[in-house]
């Protein structure tokens, strides 16, 4: 057995390295004539290459100027064809040597597919019907040092894809397609809360407290001031401090942080959307979700009723409302709310397998626990889930029906969950109490539990209006949004552990 049999990779590498190095010595060879491309600054264009093939009749015989990246590349002799690739797409080039010179030419013949070109030329037809560019002046842009993935293996690998996402983009092109998608949805929510007067503002992501929901925060130490801060784990405490203020609707649309599991739902940091309206309440919110989402379904993809997966999902409003407990008590055959006691709740739960540590659970926890690992998966078109035990929800208003729950929805599609509103509490005696309960929870060792926020009971003391609040997985609507799967399909750059070098 030969050593490049025991050592596959070796006769790659040595391949790569071959690459390489012939890549750096035509760059060489160029900077010695004089034509280093990197000394180039600007490159005027005309066109886009969708934009050509698109409008081919009304530009047929003209002349345009494009820049893109080679994609392909074959001929021989003195002619040959190429495929650039730019922002919209790819379109193919005609070179010849006896219309670019033949210096020109013999440059064009060390081209590789990865550099950036500037080609100018007349808009034509091929006899074999392809739009294409015929040159008459070139000019090498950008040299690419590094080879692109061969075309019939691809970037296949989704760790590198996710990792290297500028190769992705290139050699992946539909993937653009979702970003593209991601810009114009969130461009369309602005748009929505804009036209219905809310305000758009800015609250700080380090924050003295890690505040306005449970979750892990991630901590960072401000030198100056030499106190530990955290990273926003979400911004409700700031916003409802300005409806304190006399501002009636603000929203805020940016990045959280939490410090928790990665998954196909999970990034550790993502992008979040949170409003506010003084005197409204969790009905006002639910009413916001469905239309704000039946509004975007409308402008961006031009249908409401959209494909995930092999599921048809119809977004249009209204969308169905029902309540925790009497899913939990559809899918299980109990009945939590008829417990009167946390430790008869707990024996009720003792038949159902999928739920651990009973013990230590109270009556809310176990009907949110029983919630989330028998009904949710199951929750496939757009849905309302309402009435979250008081237990798991520190900062919502009581339902004056039933003091155990709580004015409160989490909307549902596909089995994910894409919006969590309520009719925010503005009791400051009882949020403090619900403050003092949750600090029990981390002495407990529930590192997730809300913290004590002092100036907040102190905002609420002040006066809180009658207010309804929500908060929107950017992310997570997204992926429904663009037939997606995962949350790192949806980010440009999702957190990735850095490569054991």
């Amino acid at each position: 057995m030969t050593k490049e049999e025991n050592h596959p990779m070796d006769e790659r590498e040595r391949e790569l390295n071959d690459i390489l190095r012939v890549r750096r010595e035509k760059l060489a060879y160029l900077q010695e004539k004089g034509k280093n491309p990197f000394v180039i600054e600007k490159y005027e264009r005309t066109h886009y290459s969708q934009e050509i093939i698109h409008n081919f009749e009304q530009l047929e015989g003209k002349r345009a100027s494009l820049a893109g990246r080679i994609m392909s590349k074959r001929g021989h002799g003195k002619a040959g064809f190429a495929h650039i690739q730019d922002m919209q797409g790819k379109i193919q080039i005609y070179v010849r040597m006896d219309q670019i010179g033949e210096e020109a030419y013999e440059e064009y013949k060390t081209y590789d597919i990865g550099d950036i070109v500037g080609v100018e030329g007349e808009i034509f037809r091929t006899k074999k019907g392809e739009i294409s560019i015929k040159v008459d002046k070139m000019q090498l842009l950008t040299k690419s040092l590094q080879p692109l993935p061969e075309k019939w293996h691809g970037l296949k690998d989704q760790e590198l894809r996710y990792r290297q996402r500028y190769i992705d983009l290139i050699v992946n092109p539909e993937v653009k397609d979702v970003f593209i998608k991601r810009t114009k949805i969130i461009k369309k929510i602005r748009e929505f809360l804009d036209d219905r007067g809310y305000l758009e503002v800015e609250t700080p992501i380090l924050n003295t407290i890690a505040g306005g929901a449970n979750a892990r925060p991630f901590i960072t130490h401000h030198n100056t001031l030499d106190i530990d801060m955290y990273l926003r784990i979400a911004n409700e405490l700031y916003l409802k401090r300005l409806i304190v203020g006399g501002f009636d609707k603000v929203y805020e649309m940016g990045r959280m942080f939490r410090n928790e599991g990665m998954d196909p739902k999970h990034n550790p940091e993502y992008t979040a959307i949170e409003l506010y309206e003084a005197y409204g309440d969790y009905h006002t919110v639910m009413k916001i979700t469905e239309e704000l989402v039946e509004y975007i379904a409308k402008e961006v993809l031009e249908t409401t009723k959209i494909t995930y997966g092999d599921l048809e999902i119809e977004l249009k409003a209204p969308w169905k409302r029902v309540s925790m407990h009497e899913l939990v008590a559809e899918k299980t055959g109990i009945d939590f709310m008829k417990a009167q006691s946390d430790e008869e709740a707990r024996k009720l739960a003792k038949n159902l397998d999928k739920i651990e540590n009973i013990d230590q659970l109270t009556k809310g926890k176990i009907i949110n626990a029983a919630f989330e690992e028998y009904c949710e998966s199951d929750i496939i078109q757009p849905t309302f889930v309402l009435h979250h035990p008081v237990d798991v929800s520190p900062l919502a208003k009581r339902n004056p029906n039933n003091p155990e729950v709580t004015n409160r929805f989490e909307a549902f599609i596909c089995g994910r969950e894409i919006a969590n509103g309520f009719s925010e509490l503005n009791d400051p005696i009882d949020q403090k109490q619900r403050f003092i309960a949750q600090l029990k929870d981390r002495e407990a060792g529930d590192d997730e539990a809300h913290m004590m926020d002092e100036d907040f009971i102190n905002a609420l003391e002040v006066g809180l209006p009658p207010t309804g609040g929500l908060g929107i997985g950017i992310d997570r609507l997204i992926m429904i949004l663009t037939n997606t799967h995962s949350i790192r399909d949806v980010l440009l750059f999702p957190t990735m552990k850095p490569e054991n070098k």
